[in-house]
């Protein structure tokens, strides 16, 4: 929750341009929608079943309840005020008109009249509500409109449902002169016609309301021979399964009340909505086109110094190990690199990881085409990574048809690593060559998160790799890895000697270092070890971007750990660790964050960037995050996140603040207060404003454009042995 007030202090910011801060108002209610479909809905389960405390930080299950219905109510309120109240009003300012039906002019009712009798209304299927029978079905989180009717001859009052129809665009443009640009929300139009779908009867009110339902289910892991239709039975027992929150329009309790009791819902889980509902779904209103100046400028990806144009993809990789940082660095090298695996005659097999990818995505393509070209192709495509399961089922059938060996992950664990294997017959004999990295082989997100990808033909790595695959694929005990290291079999662990051990070589003169980069943080023993580390002077700078449950800033606890998240236009998505390590320091990127999820429930993946340019880089990386004063939060001790700012802006600030509360002070106090504060201010010398994203993309500047692939090429088939 904590995160998303982050992400909505993002739409709250008017130096954002106005379309950008729509899509983080948005994020906020898709963010939400997840949140209750598997962390509420299991909170609710614990609720009912036991309310026994679990959670490390000791509140019971109904406490976490009524804490996140207090907390969003918060938020959603400041959200709406945000959209209605500013965002709406500005790009209304701008040309970008929203308008009710209400006040359309003539030739927008004509429009409104055509486009409802000949689109909307054969579109549409209410359905009545009857008194003795059960409510009719209302499907995850669609929305819906519930009338209450009269008829003139009879004063009872009737009921009827109708579900927006997905199959409708959610807005339509209007038509409208003097340049600017009109449209309005389809719930608006069949509201306003509301009437025409009841003959003979009035619409008296209405209220549009939405149910989330629990999409947390296991599948059964034993059903190793249907497995896809096991998950298949998970899909559709979601749309049906128990509704664990209830969102009304706020402008009809009445309407509201019937709605809880035939659905069966609790109060404390209906949230009244006070503007728009279902905005994850206006999205798209954001990239509206001829509005580019509502939005961020362009920042295309570059093509990465590191590869040279005129070689394959095979030699730049001999050449040096390669290390991509998305989504400044292009994408393309690692579609390439999968392409000419494709056409080359002279590799093997291919071997891939594939938890999420893109809808059309281009590496199912080069997978199936390697397969069809005579390759030996292994996926282990996820079919339990949550809400791209039913993607997941078509492309497992998709690569199947083209002859891939699909496996369907592993039972009661998900597999989470990233990791691509080739092997190649070369002159010198069979090489290797591994793509790993932070993030998803989707091509679309790679241009959305920063992650980091790598690659390397290094016999070390590569080998290890074999034995990872061979591990996850077929019969083979836990493999002795030094190189690569695995959950849940020894990351943990690795991780918990790698604090320790900065922990015991931490000195007064050397202190110890550790800088970490990730997603979320809550694994209690890694919480405890860094503790422990902070307690022996170590220093500890943590770039978390969502959940951190490790408390900062505690005498005799964590005073040497800063926990900073970013949140800006790229969703950070990398994980890279650093430990100083008495000066012999090591470097790690993964797949994992450091929650017990992730260490103890997933496959992943933690492997070395030993090559000093990288690692040097990688260092670099990880330090600009702790300088960014203009999209970073510093965590307090108090669990409250405080916006960054630069250091003489920051303590003006705090003079300021120091005035305001001296206010009930003599006069003459005030005055010289505020004497002090202007003296000081003038000394302060002021820090200069750096943005992280800003910067990386600044430093990719300097590269060729992005667009690059590698030239075609023609490779020779060996028929006969080299001569020696």
């Amino acid at each position: 929750m904590e995160f998303n007030r982050r992400v909505l202090d993002e739409a709250l910011d008017p130096s954002l341009p106005l379309l950008e801060r729509l899509k983080f108002v948005c994020i906020v209610s898709s963010n939400f929608d997840e949140f209750f479909m598997v962390r509420v809905a299991t909170l609710r389960r614990q609720h009912e079943k036991s309310d026994r405390v679990t959670c490390p930080s000791g509140i019971s299950p109904s406490r976490q309840l009524e804490l996140i219905a207090e907390k969003i109510q918060g938020i959603i309120r400041n959200q709406h005020k945000c959209l209605e109240t500013e965002i709406i009003p500005g790009l209304k300012e701008k040309g970008f008109v929203y308008v009710l039906p209400t006040d359309f002019d003539a030739q927008q009712k004509q429009f409104e009249q055509t486009l409802f009798q000949e689109e909307i209304f054969p579109s549409l299927s209410p359905v009545r509500v009857e008194e003795e029978k059960p409510f009719p079905f209302t499907v995850n989180l669609k929305l819906h409109i519930l009338f209450r009717l009269k008829d003139a001859a009879k004063k009872e009052a009737k009921y009827a449902i109708l579900q927006i129809p997905s199959s409708l665009r959610r807005y339509f443009w209007l038509p409208g002169s003097d340049g600017r640009v009109f449209f309005t929300f389809l719930e608006d139009i069949i509201i306003h016609n509301a009437d025409r779908l009841f003959e003979g009867y009035r619409v008296d009110s209405y209220i549009l309301f939405r149910v989330t339902r629990d999409a947390d289910m296991s599948v059964d892991e034993e059903r190793d021979e249907d497995f896809i239709e096991a998950m298949e039975e998970i899909l559709s027992n979601r749309q049906h399964s128990v509704a664990i929150r209830l969102e009304v329009s706020s402008h009809n309790p009445e309407l509201k009340n019937f709605l809880k009791e035939k659905l069966g819902i609790d109060e404390k889980f209906v949230y009244t909505t006070p503007g728009r509902m279902d905005l994850r779904n206006i999205m798209s209103l954001a990239f509206t086109q001829d509005f580019d100046q509502l939005r961020y400028p362009d920042w295309s990806p570059r093509r990465t110094s590191q590869i040279n144009r005129e070689l394959t993809m095979w030699d730049n990789i001999k050449r040096q190990d390669i290390m991509l940082h998305h989504p400044y660095e292009s994408f393309e090298p690692v579609l390439t690199l999968l392409r000419e695996a494709a056409e080359d005659p002279q590799v093997l097999s291919i071997k891939m990881t594939l938890y999420r990818t893109s809808g059309q995505s281009p590496i199912i393509g080069s997978l199936s085409k390697a397969a069809k070209n005579g390759k030996q192709v292994t996926v282990l495509l996820e079919l339990k990574a949550r809400f791209d399961e039913e993607r997941n089922i078509e492309w497992a059938n998709t690569l199947q048809k083209a002859g891939v060996i699909v496996i369907y992950g592993i039972a009661r664990l998900k597999v989470h690593a990233k990791a691509t294997l080739i092997v190649r017959r070369e002159t010198e004999g069979v090489r290797r060559y591994l793509h790993l990295s932070t993030g998803n082989y989707n091509d679309k997100t790679a241009r959305l998160y920063t992650d980091i990808g790598f690659m390397t033909c290094r016999e070390d790595l590569t080998y290890e790799a074999v034995l990872f695959f061979n591990a996850i694929t077929g019969y083979s005990s836990a493999p002795n890895l030094s190189k690569l290291t695995m959950a849940p079999i020894s990351l943990k662990e690795k991780l918990l000697k790698l604090i320790r051990r900065e922990t015991e070589r931490s000195t007064a003169d050397n202190p110890g270092l550790i800088m970490a980069k990730m997603n979320s943080l809550a694994d209690p023993d890694v919480i405890r070890a860094l503790y422990q580390a902070s307690k022996a002077g170590v220093r500890i700078l943590l770039n978390v971007r969502g959940i951190c449950m490790l408390v900062p800033g505690v005498k005799d606890q964590s005073k040497t750990i800063t926990v900073v998240s970013v949140i800006d236009r790229y969703l950070e998505h990398a994980r890279v660790f650093h430990f100083h390590n008495k000066g012999q320091e090591e470097t790690y990127l993964s797949s994992a964050d450091w929650m017990p999820r992730n260490l103890e429930h997933r496959v992943e993946l933690m492997f070395p960037v030993e090559a000093p340019p990288l690692k040097t880089r990688l260092k670099s990386i990880l330090e600009s995050f702790f300088r960014d004063n203009q999209k970073s939060s510093v965590l307090a001790s108090s669990g409250v996140y405080v916006k960054s700012m630069p250091s003489g802006e920051a303590q003006v600030r705090g003079k300021q603040e120091n005035l305001k509360e001296k206010v009930q002070g003599s006069s003459k106090t005030k005055t010289a207060s505020k004497n002090t504060a202007d003296a000081k201010r003038q000394t302060v010398k002021k820090e200069k404003p750096f943005r992280v994203q800003q910067f990386f993309y600044e430093q990719a500047q300097h590269l060729d454009p992005p667009g690059w692939v590698s030239p075609k090429r023609e490779f020779a088939v060996r028929r006969t042995p080299p001569q020696d």
